[in-house]
């Protein structure tokens, strides 16, 4: 799958990068026909720990799919949107399904 990764406000380093790419590849598994996922990583100015938030955009047929996390660890807030968008995925497929 194609990824769009910008980060704000930082540099991501290229372990990052890895680490969040094979996390959506997984997606595929649970429905074949994303078209490319927009990944934005930004850290916040705010005195607390969980102060970095990451959005993920899933284009998708039939309207796209956003979620966003926020954490104190950026491969925490992957995790996180990579399983909110595996039920979203598997009920969308769901539906798709029952249309046909």
């Amino acid at each position: 799958m194609k990824m769009n990764l910008q980060s704000v406000n930082f540099n991501a380093d290229q372990k990052l990068i890895d680490f969040t790419q094979k996390k959506l590849d997984k997606l595929d598994t649970y429905f074949d026909k994303i078209i490319h996922a927009d990944v934005y990583f930004k850290v916040q100015n705010k005195s607390g720990k969980d102060n970095k938030v990451t959005e993920i955009l899933l284009s998708v047929p039939g309207g796209d799919i956003m979620v966003k996390k926020t954490c104190n660890k950026f491969e925490a807030c992957v995790d996180e949107c990579v399983s909110s968008l595996q039920r979203q995925l598997i009920k969308k497929k769901e539906k798709m399904s029952a249309h046909v």
